[in-house]
Formats: C-alpha cells, structure tokens, sequence
C-alpha cells in the first residue's frame, strides 16, 4: 500500500532558486527509504513539506499526498490528527524542539497523554521501556531532568524514544543520528529496522551518511542541489551508480573491513 506520494513537488522562498526542484518519489508500506545528499541539498525541506512544517513565505508547486489525502490542502487541525500514531518526526536536533523549563519526563508523558494513550501507569512504562532500548540506561534520572541537564546525545535519543513510542505508520527521520557515536548509532538503526519488522511502519530518513543509509535501506534517493538526480533499489545504486553526484558521494566514503562494518551494526 502507498502511503506517501510526491510528485513533481518544488519548495522555493521569496521567487529565489528552488529548495526543492521538481522531485518525484513513492513510499510504500513497511519500505525504509533513505534520502542522501550534502547540506543545502533540499533532502530536510523536502522531509519538513510532508507534515507542512516548511518556514512562513515558502511557496510549493505540485502534489504531496499523504494516505490518500493532499496535504497542501489539510488545515493543521488535520494535520496534528495525523501526528503521533500515522506519522511521527524525529528531528535533527530533537534539544531545539523540548521546553526548557518543563521536565523531560512531563513533556514525555504529554506527548503520549495527547495523542490518546490515557492510562498513567501505561505511558510511564512506556517511557521506561523506550529509553532502555535507547541505551538510556537510567531512565528515572533522564525523565526527571530538565532538558539542559542532559548532553545533546541523551536528548536526541529521548526525541527518537518518543517519535518510535506510538508505533507510527511514517516515520520521517531528519538526520536521527548525526549527534550520536557510533555505537549508539548502531543501537537508534536496530530500533529502527525492529519497528519496521514488527508494526510495518514505513521510513524515510534523510542522511549524509551513505554508509548509513546503505545499510538501512530498501531504496535510497539522491539530491543534488534541491533535485533528486538518483533513485533505486539499494544495491543497485551503491553498485552501479548512474550519475555523477552518487559516484562522488561514494568516493569519499571511508572504507572499512566488511566484518567490522557487520559487527558494529550486528
């Protein structure tokens, strides 16, 4: 089943150069897209259009049609009904989107309260249970903190904990990893890959880590200077790359020995 449709989609500011040139793309059910290229590629705008969160003065041509429904045409009372257990975000810097001056756990509990879970006990095992399978290995201390209390990791991963807590349909992922080590990294991309095995939920996520995205995904998409210049199966693009930008971003990969690879992310 297709959940996300985009077609011919264009995001630009003030008449300017388009962020987003004309980008065409699909995302089916329980199918893991990743989306690469460098910063100022357009891959984080195009990621913010599905759920309407593109800054005030962004104009956009063409259609984006979300489970069935034109999302330039949905009111934000539609849009937040979709939030939570259709479609989830995990953003760059999950730290920017939590209020300073509330506890994390209050803000957590929120999250889950709104979007239809009423049972207490309920969501706080719940926040438990996530932020264990985060490698948050003192969960009680992290619920009990203020946001600035914790290292820019701990918050990016209690972000991903909640975006993964309502088993969502979409999740769109915008760079979920990029302020974590590796090793959690490694942890954040099994989580990911188990909630796809056991609810189906589909994912885009945008990245600059094509190492990453190889390993994580059915397809990955390329853009280039807010065009998607390449689009296939996985292997088919890490192996036979069609256009220039994608043997470049390749080239300057790190390569490492096949069985470390396998082993940090086994």
């Amino acid at each position: 089943m297709e959940i996300l449709s985009i077609d011919n989609y264009s995001v630009s500011y003030d008449g300017s150069k388009s962020a987003v040139d004309a980008v065409s793309l699909s995302v089916s059910q329980g199918e893991i897209l990743s989306i690469v290229g460098e910063s100022g590629s357009g891959k984080s705008t195009l990621l913010h259009g599905v759920l309407g969160l593109l800054p005030r003065g962004a104009f956009t041509r063409g259609g984006m049609v979300l489970f069935g429904r034109e999302v330039t045409r949905m009111d934000d009372r539609e849009r937040r009904a979709l939030c939570g257990s259709s479609v989830s975000m995990i953003f760059q810097d999950t730290g920017r989107y939590m209020n300073p001056i509330a506890r994390v756990g209050a803000q957590y509990d929120e999250f889950l309260r709104i979007h239809g879970m009423n049972d207490r006990q309920r969501r706080r095992d719940l926040q438990r249970e996530m932020l264990l399978k985060l490698h948050l290995t003192d969960p009680e201390r992290v619920l009990n903190a203020y946001p600035f209390e914790l290292s820019g990791g701990m918050r990016q991963r209690v972000g991903i904990a909640m975006a993964m807590s309502l088993k969502p349909k979409l999740l769109l992922a915008d760079e979920p990893t990029s302020a974590l080590d590796v090793t959690v990294q490694a942890q954040v991309i099994r989580q990911m890959l188990e909630l796809r095995a056991s609810t189906g939920t589909a994912i885009v996520m945008v990245t600059h880590n094509i190492g990453v995205a190889a390993y994580l995904s059915d397809r990955i998409g390329v853009m280039q200077h807010g065009k998607l210049v390449e689009l296939g199966q996985t292997r088919d693009v890490i192996e036979h790359p069609c256009h220039e930008y994608t043997h470049g971003l390749l080239d300057a990969v790190v390569e490492i020995d096949d069985e470390r690879l396998i082993a940090s992310h086994g």
